[in-house]
């Protein structure tokens, strides 16, 4: 059975699940306008937006905070997506760092160990990504994603429908952190 809220530790950050209490420190990271700017959903640094978000985010029983090690700060969130059960398949999503944090290393760590826990119970992980979110694009390839052949049209809170492109990777394309 696959553990979506698992705790997870890396060099650079650890994971743990997300609770309530956290909703002040996440949001201090969500209220830069400057992490949504390329973002579907370009309002999320609003309060009343984030908020719902934080909701979704405790409801769906996969989300976690992202710790740096060095300062012991909430530095962003990610979380597990099953919606495919059976299917072999888990997503990782919804996720965002702080500027501070932005760059190879530390997405890429927080990706790495996303990926290696869901790799003990699924063969394949996929991400959904807003077609023009060029910065997220590029990160999903750094990792050795592949573009799938396929797209999906969510509608955003707004009532404005988004296509989003599907990057993928497998277990066996996956090189596992030493």
């Amino acid at each position: 059975m696959f553990d979506m809220q698992p705790l997870l530790h890396g060099e650079l950050v650890r994971l743990r699940p997300l609770i309530k209490a956290d909703y002040d420190a996440l949001y201090s990271v969500a209220s830069d306008p400057e992490l949504w700017k390329l973002h579907p959903a370009r309002d999320r640094w609003q309060e009343p937006i984030f908020r719902r978000l934080f909701q979704a985010s405790l409801e769906s029983g996969g989300a976690m905070v992202v710790i740096d090690n060095g300062s012991d700060r909430i530095i962003g969130s990610s979380r597990y997506n099953l919606s495919e059960a059976g299917s072999g398949r888990a997503e990782i999503g919804w996720s965002f760092l702080s500027r501070s944090h932005w760059g190879g290393a530390w997405n890429r760590e927080v990706k790495r160990l996303l990926l290696a826990h869901a790799f003990r119970f699924v063969e394949t992980v996929y991400f959904r990504v807003g077609e023009t979110n060029l910065r997220s694009r590029r990160a999903m390839e750094k990792l050795g994603a592949r573009l799938a052949d396929r797209t999906d049209i969510l509608t955003m809170p707004d009532g404005t429908p988004v296509t989003h492109v599907i990057y993928e990777i497998s277990k066996g394309e996956f090189d596992a952190p030493a």
